[in-house]
């Protein structure tokens, strides 16, 4: 009976760190782990981060932790060489994450492994040596695709034609036109930074870039409408 209370209440405190970002972090931080400022864990009941040895995890600041992320800080391999010569070798390693650091979904991190400021890791990345910093990084296991100013270069070249594309989808899926609210994130398309549109979340998606963006930005479209005329809309089709 005792045994099955005490599971019971470590249950629950488990659904209670796990509930919120916030409240994962600090139980990340009571446990040893080095976390900055400014880190996000979304959906941390699946994410995964290894308390084995937590004074071997530190995590930088401005760090987006995403669904399926799992860090690890030892192996139990030794288990087959144990067996085999009745012999222990632990195995652990530091995991070292630096700062402005985006994870995509499902990313492993294995011990021995550092990755540098202002890096992005694709979705379903295996990282099994360390990733320099200003890189983007994928694949399995990972390895460096291209710099950070390559991967904004590329996605300067190619972000106003995947919105066009989507304020299409909305006409051929919906049948209505596109409105503002829509492109929540895609607003720097046809907002100048000292604009802002009612329902669209310029200075949350924004944050700390907000005054910087207030001053310099300036949309390439001269306004919605004007975005709109350029997208090629299919015809609204009306229902009678």
């Amino acid at each position: 009976m005792l045994k099955l209370i005490k599971r019971l209440v470590f249950k629950i405190q488990r659904l209670w760190v796990e509930s919120s970002s916030d409240r994962y972090i600090g139980y990340l931080r009571h446990k040893g782990v080095r976390v900055g400022h400014g880190v996000v864990v979304h959906d941390p009941r699946r994410v995964t981060i290894d308390l084995t040895r937590p004074s071997l995890v530190s995590i930088g600041n401005n760090v987006q932790i995403t669904r399926g992320f799992l860090l690890l800080t030892h192996g139990y391999d030794w288990y087959v060489l144990r067996n085999l010569f009745d012999e222990v070798y632990a195995s652990s390693g530091r995991v070292s994450i630096g700062n402005n650091v985006f994870f995509g979904f499902n990313v492993t991190l294995l011990k021995g492994v550092e990755i540098g400021d202002n890096c992005i890791i694709g979705t379903g990345a295996v990282v099994t040596r360390s990733i320099p910093a200003n890189s983007v990084a994928a694949g399995v296991p990972a390895r460096v695709i291209c710099s950070i100013n390559e991967y904004r270069n590329k996605r300067r070249s190619e972000y106003v034609a995947e919105a066009k594309d989507y304020a299409r989808s909305l006409v051929e899926v919906y049948g209505r036109r596109p409105v503002r609210t829509d492109f929540w994130e895609e607003f720097p398309i046809f907002l100048n930074g000292d604009q802002l549109a009612d329902g669209v979340p310029v200075k949350d998606q924004l944050g700390a870039s907000f005054n910087t963006y207030r001053r310099l930005h300036r949309a390439p479209y001269q306004g919605f409408e004007d975005f709109l005329q350029d997208c090629d809309l299919p015809s609204v089709q009306h229902e009678s």
